[in-house]
């Protein structure tokens, strides 16, 4: 069966030319950083930084695939489904005998657990985790605050 997707990110995303996201390990949980887009959302900064706290993360990658190899359909789901820039959870798309070899893996725990996938300008993201939130750390103000997200199911 094919992988359904879910777009996650309404009223937000990543900033489109240099979103440079960096990810790190916090106990079982991941934190994805990446800038803002203050172009199509202006209650954003330029400065402004988005954190995508993954809960209860047992893996993750960071690829290679950008803008340019996905209109080749070059990505490892095609394109079918989904958009270029875009957050989404994937149902039915992580099958570790199908996976690329490129995963952090920090444990292999699977129960109830799911997919996420992000496209940046650059890289292409996925990890496998419990749940998701947001939290927007303000540079001028060095606060943070979170925005969006889930509970697990």
């Amino acid at each position: 069966m094919n992988p359904t997707f879910t777009q996650l990110n309404h009223g937000w995303n990543a900033e489109p030319n240099a979103p440079d996201p960096q990810a790190a390990w916090q106990g079982d949980s991941l934190l994805l950083r990446f800038r803002m887009n203050s172009f199509q959302f202006p209650e954003y900064d330029e400065d402004d930084i988005g954190e995508l706290i993954f809960e209860g993360c047992t893996c993750y990658r960071i690829g290679t695939v950008n803008d340019e190899g996905w209109y080749r359909d070059q990505g490892r789901f095609g394109r079918n489904g989904h958009r270029w820039g875009e957050f989404y959870e994937v149902v039915r798309g992580f099958s570790p005998d199908i996976t690329p070899d490129d995963w952090v893996v920090r444990c292999h725990d699977d129960e109830s657990r799911r997919h996420f996938l992000f496209y940046f300008r650059d890289e292409d993201f996925e990890c496998v985790a419990r749940s998701w939130s947001l939290r927007i750390v303000k540079k001028h103000n060095k606060s943070a605050h979170p925005t969006a997200g889930n509970a697990p199911v």
